[in-house]
């Protein structure tokens, strides 16, 4: 199959070979669903995974599974790398190929649907439980954890909505700290940590002497640890 920069779109072309030699190239006008979606396979494993459009979900999805083989290595986790994933786009992608027939369509594929394929639903279950995709913090807002292999989970929240919160989460069976990128009002970043308590105990005092006079309207309590959450400002006195 080759690809037609003009005109966006993939055609299908029929060859004769005489071994490594092309005999004879016959364009096919309307090839069918079947035919088209496994020349589109045979196109992307000739070209790599580069060519498909990885949104965010998918790309962090294959961040879990990469974290997951890492930290829990005891569990059977399909491999994701580039190999391992062209080797397994039959399995994973070609259901994901019928009645695509050009760029436009390529695109839209949802990449997080191809690789929960490679994953039965005892394997789901345990990703979605050791290393979820969201946190829901005291407050109840259910934030997104951002995954990078080869390092700890992030979670970015308001400082103010992990007041009562006593300690660091912990993902992969408690085997992993999560880093706190504590926020301010405005969403600027004030305090990276990987230990809330110490944070609370130690560095607060500073941060809450800054914020205070900068935020007044917003609560800096003595005790966060023991505070309740909120995402508001203080009501009018």
């Amino acid at each position: 199959m080759h690809w037609d920069q003009d005109k966006g779109s993939l055609r299908v072309v029929q060859r004769e070979r005489l071994g490594r030699l092309v005999l004879c190239e016959q364009p096919q006008a309307r090839p069918s669903d079947a035919v088209m979606a496994q020349a589109m396979l045979d196109w992307i494993a000739e070209q790599g995974l580069g060519v498909l459009t990885w949104e965010r979900e998918a790309i962090q999805l294959r961040q879990r599974l990469l974290c997951a083989a890492e930290w829990l290595p005891e569990t059977g986790w399909p491999e994701v790398d580039d190999h391992a994933l062209l080797a397994a786009l039959p399995r994973s992608l070609l259901p994901s190929l019928t009645g695509v027939r050009d760029a436009r369509g390529l695109a839209r594929i949802n990449l997080a649907d191809a690789l929960l394929r490679l994953l039965d639903w005892s394997l789901r279950q345990r990703l979605d439980s050791q290393l979820p995709s969201h946190y829901t913090v005291p407050t109840g807002s259910r934030l997104p954890l951002r995954y990078q292999q080869g390092e700890p989970p992030v979670l970015s929240v308001r400082m103010q909505e992990m007041f009562g919160e006593q300690q660091t989460p912990r993902v992969a069976q408690g085997r992993v700290a999560v880093v706190l990128e504590l926020l301010s009002p405005a969403h600027r970043p004030l305090q990276i940590t990987r230990d809330l308590a110490v944070f609370w105990r130690g560095a607060y005092r500073e941060v809450q002497k800054e914020m205070k006079g900068r935020y007044p309207k917003h609560p800096w309590p003595d005790d966060p640890a023991q505070a309740l959450p909120t995402r508001r400002t203080r009501r009018p006195q």
